[in-house]
């Protein structure tokens, strides 16, 4: 039997079923599920337990799809191509894009539910997602679809072509496609007909330091300056409708062309290349700005003795629409072959280059603005009759350019037969990486300075060299037991060394039963945007007794005035790379099996426990002014820190992130499949269960809390008989939520799909996707109408596909 490499190890073997559980998606599997990209089909795996983070318009990830493997976030799972890690993508810093990877290119997915960083370094704590491309395939095959929801927007296109030749010395395989789904807009759903609540429409604090419309300012009419569209009374209130205007999901559109040549050089050796290119480009609209102004006394605007702070929404200058358009390019090449009949090499290289732009309209200039309102060049009270001079003068087009490009060398060495144990040859692996990062996320001077309103920039750049080591030893004891020794070394040019090592055993009692346990070490290290961010500056409202009563503030009386109890005062605080920063480090074991029952039925089970030490964490400046007088009894991390003068007032706070905490967690795989066969056509059922036994992070259980549920599962039933077949999927998301009025129920869709393989090597499909009209539960989620990493809002979805080969 051929050796073949898993997910999980870079030695080659003949037995897929290993120490290790990995989870293989076929590229079968993919064109059942419906789902027209790869990052739309990981929204439906089990073992993205907190779902994951998808195009969403008002975003500063506007375009980016993540894959979050056991809900430890998408910084934690390593993003594979072809054995060879993602970039990350220049937006978020930390996570690879899956929008990168065309469908079209992929032969199938392996998911390794295990730490792998002994192998892979860097990132694998959560688990590895491999995407394996196509690489066999003889001919020349076509695809279009067409996917249409019952809701107004969301519609999906896709559109394939694919060319192989295969011959004696070599073979070679192109193609390009092109996906795109449209924009959700909010005022085409349900809840998006309710009138939005936002008290940035035109009302100022009064003097008891309530709300009101900016109407009572010029007299007893709460109407005046709450006429224009989307701007309607709430009571004393103005408010704002944003949800006439704002979308929900972003406008993606990508494009992609890829190809891989492999060449026979002689018996023992062969070269190959490969190189694509994706284009990903997106449009999202957000409400028009929200401005908190001050509005200095007896000015046009404000006919009071005294300074007013005013929320007002600058509906007149627009929308705010962001544009995107992301590429990534990528040029790999090497040599495989034998040294010695039993030393096999693979040497080989990668350019990636990963870009991306980002221009946002509409956004508000806050200083010109507030000099205009109060001047009276600016007129609140009749917004829409400003001129379009005064208008265009206060706003201004943002922009955002990032990078991240990524160079890699590597040697793998492999002697099979090193020597002879009961159980067979013993297998030695050594490799060496070199891989050098450079990345860059800069904003316009305008974000970085802070005077933008409605949004915000923290320019970073920065780059890094990573050389790693690593050594895999796989020794066959017995013909049923074997067990794996695998270490990695691994030393960054900018924070320091790690090092991880790893051990696994198989046991395979009968032919039919594989037991398999592992243990090991990971880590994560810093991102580069944590190490090379630049420093901002914020002035925060925070709790100090000290500070506030230095400032005038009074130490009795009512929670609000009291400065011991909730009375909030203005410090500098400022954000900016640390230093001081380590990796964050995992230690994780797990055991498991595979039965094959029958020869129609098989059952996996796998349990895993993982615990995180000194996480990477975001600390702010309550939290460190909080541990600086006492009321938290923490300590504050090396490389942040409160000053105080000799009067013991605040007069800096260095935040941002430091290595503290500690993340638990364990999980139970289980899976069964069951095939058989009759006179009405062949029948394959699998059902796949993850469930989130433990979730403990800095001593909290969020196990089964909004965002995490316990568990999710999905059951596949397929038929085929002759040319026709069905497939009949369905989704399950557990109930997650553990607060009256805000608990999501557990979450059921199912799809349905019907294919047809023509005379003329035709093949069309056709299905509905949440063919009940599944719509999710409004709990309300990280700002949003519901949790968009779990859920979506497309409903039933129609959808047709034709592939044809000639």
């Amino acid at each position: 039997m051929a050796r073949v490499e898993v997910t999980g190890s870079r030695i080659k073997r003949a037995d897929l079923e290993g120490a290790l559980p990995v989870t293989v998606i076929t590229r079968a599997e993919l064109e059942k599920s419906g789902s027209t990209t790869v990052a739309e089909y990981m929204r439906t795996s089990t073992f993205s337990s907190a779902g994951n983070f998808r195009p969403q318009s008002g975003s500063s990830a506007q375009s980016f799809a993540g894959i979050d493997l056991r809900g430890l976030g998408s910084d934690r799972t390593l993003v594979l191509l072809d054995g060879r890690r993602l970039p990350k993508a220049p937006n978020v810093g930390d996570s690879a894009d899956l929008n990168t990877v065309p469908m079209a290119a992929v032969e199938r997915i392996e998911i390794l539910t295990d730490g792998a960083s002994a192998v892979y370094g860097s990132d694998a704590i959560g688990g590895v997602v491999n995407i394996i491309t196509r690489k066999d395939f003889d001919g020349l095959a076509a695809t279009v679809g067409y996917t249409k929801p019952d809701s107004e927007g969301g519609e999906k296109r896709e559109a394939s072509v694919l060319m192989g030749v295969q011959g004696e010395k070599g073979r070679m395989i192109m193609g390009a496609s092109k996906t795109g789904r449209a924009m959700v807009y909010t005022r085409d759903r349900p809840w998006g007909q309710s009138l939005g609540v936002s008290s940035f429409g035109n009302n100022y604090f009064t003097a008891a330091g309530g709300l009101e419309s900016i109407g009572f300012l010029r007299g007893t009419d709460p109407s005046v300056g709450c006429k224009d569209p989307n701007f309607y009374l709430s009571g004393r209130v103005c408010a704002y409708n944003f949800n006439a205007v704002a979308a929900d999901e972003a406008q993606i559109d990508s494009q992609s062309f890829f190809a891989r040549g492999e060449t026979q050089i002689n018996n023992d050796w062969s070269a190959y290349v490969a190189a694509s290119a994706t284009n990903t480009t997106s449009f999202g609209r957000y409400a028009p700005t929200p401005a908190q102004l001050t509005v200095k006394a007896n000015t046009p605007n404000n006919p009071l003795p005294r300074n007013i702070t005013v929320r007002h929404r600058t509906a007149a200058a627009g929308n705010r629409d962001s544009n995107t358009d992301a590429w990534l390019s990528n040029v790999a090449g090497g040599f495989q072959g034998k040294l010695a009949k039993n030393i096999e090499l693979d040497v080989g290289f990668s350019y990636t280059s990963s870009t991306y732009k980002e221009l946002g309209r509409n956004y508000i200039v806050r200083p010109i603005l507030e000099q205009y309102v109060n001047d009276g060049t600016y007129n609140l009270y009749s917004p829409n009759a400003n001129s379009p001079d005064v208008l265009s003068a206060i706003k201004a087009t943002i922009g955002r350019d990032g990078y991240f490009k990524q160079k890699d060398l590597y040697a793998i060495g492999t002697m099979y037969d090193l020597f002879k144990l009961a159980g067979g040859g013993v297998s030695l692996l050594a490799s060496v990486e070199r891989r050098t990062e450079s990345f860059g996320d800069v904003y316009d001077s305008l974000s970085e300075a802070g005077v933008i309103e409605g949004s915000a920039g923290n320019s970073a750049t920065g780059t890094r060299t990573v050389t790693g080591a690593a050594v895999e030893l796989v020794m066959p004891f017995t013909k049923t037991i074997e067990a794996t020794l695998a270490g990695r070394f691994d030393k960054y040019s900018d924070y320091g060394n790690d090092f991880s090592p790893k051990a696994s055993v198989r046991w395979q009692p009968l032919k039919t039963l594989t037991i398999r346990s592992s243990i090991g070490e990971g880590f994560r290290a810093p991102s580069l945007p944590q190490l090379n961010q630049k420093e901002t500056f914020s002035a925060e409202s925070v709790i100090d007794p000290k500070t506030c009563i230095a400032f005038g503030g009074s130490a009795t009386g009512p929670a609000a005035d009291n400065c011991n109890i909730g009375k909030q005062v203005q410090i500098d605080s400022y954000t900016a790379a640390n230093g001081a920063l380590k990796s964050e480090k995992s230690s994780q074991w797990s055991v498991g099996g595979v039965w094959d029952a029958t020869s129609y039925l098989s059952l996996k089970a796998d349990f895993a426990s993982i615990e995180i030490d000194n996480k990477l964490t975001l600390i702010g400046a309550q939290d460190l002014i909080d541990r600086s007088n006492g009321t938290d009894p923490r300590a504050i991390p090396a490389g942040l820190y409160v000053q105080r003068n000799a009067n013991g007032v605040i007069t800096r706070v260095q935040q941002g992130y430091a290595n503290e905490g500690t993340l638990k967690a364990q999980y139970l795989d289980v899976s069964g499949q069951l095939k058989w066969k009759s006179a009405y056509g062949s029948f394959d059922h699998e059902l796949r269960y993850s469930n989130t036994l433990k979730y403990n992070d800095d001593g909290s259980d969020v196990r089964g809390t909004l965002g995490l549920p316990e568990y999710r599962a999905t059951l596949t039933n397929n038929w085929k008989l002759g040319a026709f077949g069905v497939t009949v999927n369905s989704n399950i998301i557990g109930e997650n939520g553990v607060t009256a009025g805000r608990i999501a129920d557990q979450y059921i869709t199912h799809d349905i799909q019907g294919s047809w393989t023509t005379p003329w090597k035709g093949k069309l499909t056709a299905g509905f996707l949440n063919v009940t009209d599944k719509m999710p539960q409004l709990v309300a989620f990280s700002g949003r109408n519901f949790n968009f990493n779990l859920y979506d809002s497309y409903g039933r979805q129609a959808y047709v596909r034709l592939e044809q080969k000639f």
